[in-house]
């Protein structure tokens, strides 16, 4: 047996499309542009497609549910972003904990590429189900977010619909051109989780690229004392 965390979903994405029909396409959408739980596109749209061809779903009907309810969760995302910034200043543990300059850093990357960073990550695989979060995070403008969330969707959606559309039955063809994503998002996590953990135990410093923490050491002879004060003197000094 094969570990996929895409296949693994498709029997319940294609039981809530066949089941509830567009209202079901319009929810799983938009749990997909939330991003929690996970739930992936290239499941949910080339089965849509499919379902178009088969003349189960309308082509126009497929295209207006699969994009509102892509839009509807890029908000809530943005929503979540933007209402939690200023709780996240010293969120974290230990020295992972997010800083003041954090999200000014943020800001500023929005403020000059907010726009090509929200469109261009709504055209790729996962990540473009959390680029939301810090589009809130930074403020950025909510007509501008959703426009250029739109423009990132519109040529996603369709092109996800007419894969599904042109290999019919064959329409899982297409999650299997995503298998090697699951390996790579199985690999990113577990070295992000190694990473935080050694920057938490002071293993590592925060940051790219990762380098060794090192730990000043006093000098022979000014060991301090237990409670902190400088090293005694010699015996016999004044």
């Amino acid at each position: 047996m094969t570990f996929s965390l895409i296949g693994s979903l498709v029997d319940v994405i294609t039981f809530v499309l066949g089941a509830i029909g567009l209202p079901g396409l319009f929810a799983l959408m938009a749990v997909e542009s939330f991003g929690i739980p996970p739930i992936p596109s290239e499941v949910i749209l080339p089965f849509a497609g499919f379902l178009i061809a088969s003349g189960t779903f309308p082509v126009a009907g497929t295209l207006v549910a699969a994009l509102a309810g892509a839009l509807v969760g890029s908000y809530l995302a943005y929503a979540v972003g933007r209402w939690w910034r200023h709780r996240l200043v010293g969120f974290g543990v230990g020295r992972l904990r997010i800083r003041r300059e954090d999200l000014d850093r943020v800001d500023r990357w929005f403020a000059r590429r907010g726009e090509a960073t929200v469109a261009l990550a709504r055209l790729a695989p996962i990540v473009r189900g959390y680029v939301s979060y810090p589009a809130g995070t930074a403020r950025m403008d909510p007509v501008r977010f959703g426009v250029y969330t739109m423009l990132g969707s519109i040529p996603w959606t369709i092109g996800m619909l007419y894969a599904g559309y042109v290999l019919g039955s064959h329409w899982t063809d297409v999650e299997r051109y995503f298998q090697p994503l699951d390996i790579a998002l199985v690999v990113v996590i577990v070295a992000s989780v190694i990473y935080l953990g050694l920057v938490a135990a002071g293993r590592l410093t925060a940051g790219w690229p990762p380098r060794r923490a090192y730990r000043a050491v006093p000098p022979s002879g000014s060991v301090p004392t237990e409670d902190g004060g400088p090293p005694p003197g010699p015996r016999g000094s004044a």
